[in-house]
């Protein structure tokens, strides 16, 4: 039975008097996206497991703008963003704690812009900063013993923010095989959602991105494909479907990844 936790909100906290040490922006996908609030969960069961004192939003919490922006309307864009720096500032937040590397990219380069400074971590460096402290440790006989792993670079961690490292060093201490894809690092491919394009249909073309990326992954001959991003955890589930693969190949976030090694 999955033990039940309760998360609390910044205005919980501020009734009591108290702060959180990171907050923790779920996102419009953690929040509304069945798949990626598995990936909000398990992000939860780990703060909870190594004792960090975190608040959500909850209701607080809006888009933080990134589609609109990168959709062409910077007008809605700054609308959405100076309202959360409003939020955020009210609650003297420091440091914030992304599932999404769209949040991630707009909260830590684009808000300093309108007067929001906060420092901004993706959770992939949270997890590799827990691993290094040593409190989080793979369980022995953890059920990725001896699969072959892949990760998949979102473009707004890898390319945009050069976060290679943290999410591949999550992956090393479990006792699998890693292997890479042909096409990863600063030379990685787009898992075809980014620019707004998750919102809608592709223009015409030979191929979808994300059919071209999943020939990467099949290539590797991986059974588990790593993300670290809501848009691509999508695309690269839709690819496996469109391949027929789903009895071969998962698609897993980093975060699902260890709370799993970690059996929390």
């Amino acid at each position: 039975m999955e033990t039940t936790f309760h998360i609390p909100t910044a205005a919980e906290m501020l009734a009591k008097g108290e702060t959180p040490d990171l907050l923790f922006w779920v996102g419009c996908a953690g929040s509304f996206d069945e798949r990626a609030q598995r990936i909000t969960k398990d992000i939860c069961k780990i703060l909870n497991h190594v004792g960090i004192k975190y608040a959500i939003l909850g209701t607080e919490e809006s888009c933080t703008g990134d589609p609109a922006k990168r959709a062409g309307n910077e007008f809605l864009f700054q609308m959405q963003a100076m309202t959360n720096i409003q939020i955020l500032e009210g609650y003297a937040v420091k440091k914030i704690v992304t599932a999404c590397p769209h949040c991630f990219n707009t909260l830590k380069n684009e808000y300093p812009n309108l007067g929001g400074n906060f420092e901004v971590i993706h959770h992939t460096q949270l997890i590799q900063s827990l691993i290094d402290e040593g409190k989080l440790k793979p369980a022995d006989g953890h059920s990725f013993k001896g699969k072959r792993i892949t990760y998949h670079d979102p473009c707004y961690l890898g390319r945009a923010n050069e976060v290679y490292e943290a999410p591949r060093k999550a992956l090393e201490v479990l006792d699998a095989d890693l292997v890479e894809l042909k096409r990863c690092r600063s030379n990685g491919l787009c898992c075809g959602a980014g620019g707004a394009q998750m919102f809608k249909e592709p223009e015409a073309g030979t191929k979808d991105v994300n059919i071209e990326r999943m020939e990467d992954v099949l290539a590797s001959k991986a059974n588990i494909v790593a993300a670290a991003c809501p848009f691509c955890m999508t695309m690269l589930r839709d690819g496996v479907k469109m391949k027929d693969k789903e009895q071969e190949i998962q698609v897993l976030d980093i975060a699902e990844i260890t709370a799993a090694a970690n059996k929390l």
